[in-house]
């Protein structure tokens, strides 16, 4: 692939900018940093690494992200009230491919007032994985709620509790105690609001919401609020049971 069609697919502007960051030298190839001058050189795009403007970057086909929400954001790219999480994201992650849907989407949404674990990528057979009810992946919250949690509250929860919208009972994969004011509750499908309202449904509230665990990643405190890095291929592969050799995360 020529450079310049490199940088464009990574996010870097159109080819006509990509060209020019690299007619002016600010492209460097490498770990050694070798100044390339020529944007329709090809290079093997497979593991290469380049910097730009004096920032290092690695060439993914695809992008699969892991993201620490804040507290105060939303997941939208035309925010209503909060700031988006899209601008605790470098640039080129935002417009990466070009076209309509350019750049990384959010793989399913946290309320602005939710914080955690939020995946973002631009492989829309990820994204269908993962949001998907027909494919039951777990989801794990941490509910900090407003009055001590009962054995009858976790035993309706399991059991199933009917929300104002769905005559069909809902009902948590997993879901215990860990402390008197704090729940912790699995659900493998994702309805409008829906730990608050399952909660509320038994008869308490929930005042904080924290998402722990998608599938079997876990969100670790390495990762501040606010943060984000790259999946590992072999965390891609976890959450997909599959993942292509030659789409590397």
């Amino acid at each position: 692939m020529q450079l310049q069609d490199i940088l464009f697919s990574q996010g870097f502007g159109t080819r006509r900018v990509c060209c020019g960051l690299v007619q002016q030298g600010l492209v460097q190839l490498g770990e050694q940093r070798q100044v390339c001058d020529d944007p329709a050189e090809v290079l093997d795009e497979q593991g290469l690494v380049f910097w730009v403007q004096g920032e290092r970057w690695e060439y993914h086909a695809l992008a699969y992200l892991l993201l620490h929400k804040p507290a105060g954001t939303e997941c939208s790219q035309k925010p209503s009230t909060y700031p988006s999480i899209y601008t605790l994201l470098p640039g080129p992650l935002r417009t990466r491919g070009g076209g309509a849907a350019a750049g990384v989407q959010a793989v399913g949404r946290l309320d602005h007032d939710t914080t955690g674990l939020l995946l973002l990528s631009d492989d829309g057979k990820f994204i269908h994985r993962l949001t998907s009810p027909r494919h039951h992946v777990p989801k794990v919250y941490e509910a900090q709620l407003k009055h001590p949690i009962t054995p009858d509250q976790v035993a309706r929860l399991l059991a199933g509790v009917v929300l104002d919208d769905d005559p069909r009972p809902v009902k948590a994969a997993a879901c215990r105690a860990v402390g008197e004011h704090h729940l912790q509750l699995t659900l493998t499908e994702g309805k409008y609001h829906q730990v608050k309202r399952m909660v509320a449904a038994v008869g308490n509230r929930v005042e904080g919401l924290h998402r722990s665990a998608i599938g079997g990643l876990q969100l670790t405190d390495a990762l501040a609020p606010g943060q984000w890095r790259w999946l590992s291929g072999e965390e891609v592969a976890a959450l997909t049971l599959k993942v292509p050799a030659s789409k590397p995360a």
